[in-house]
């Protein structure tokens, strides 16, 4: 869940950059005599908010189905304790076969 979260941080930081480049480039001085750079403006600051509500929903529902998947695991767990201790143990074996090989 942290990578997820990482990659999602990072896609928001890569957005507002480029949000605040195009910013940078539509409140050029040379711009203002074009009516449509207003609307430009407004269809922009739009569409941030747009995506903005988008990622903090994407992220809210990650949170939410890795809640969900944790929920189920530890039901699981308490009803088949003896299936998740032999795979505990088997994935023990294996990991010591393996470092006892080197």
């Amino acid at each position: 869940m942290t990578s997820a979260s990482n990659t999602l941080s990072s896609a928001q930081n890569e957005l507002e950059k480029l949000v605040s480049d195009l910013r940078g480039i539509l409140s050029s001085k040379d711009l203002d005599s074009v009516p449509e750079i207003k609307q430009l403006r407004q269809r922009l600051d739009d569409g941030i908010h747009s995506v903005r509500d988008s990622a903090v929903r994407a992220a809210q529902d990650a949170a939410y189905q890795a809640k969900e998947a944790a929920r189920a695991a530890d039901q699981y767990a308490h009803d088949e304790p003896w299936r998740v201790a032999t795979a505990a143990l088997a994935a023990g074996a294996l990991v010591g076969f393996l470092l006892a090989r080197r």
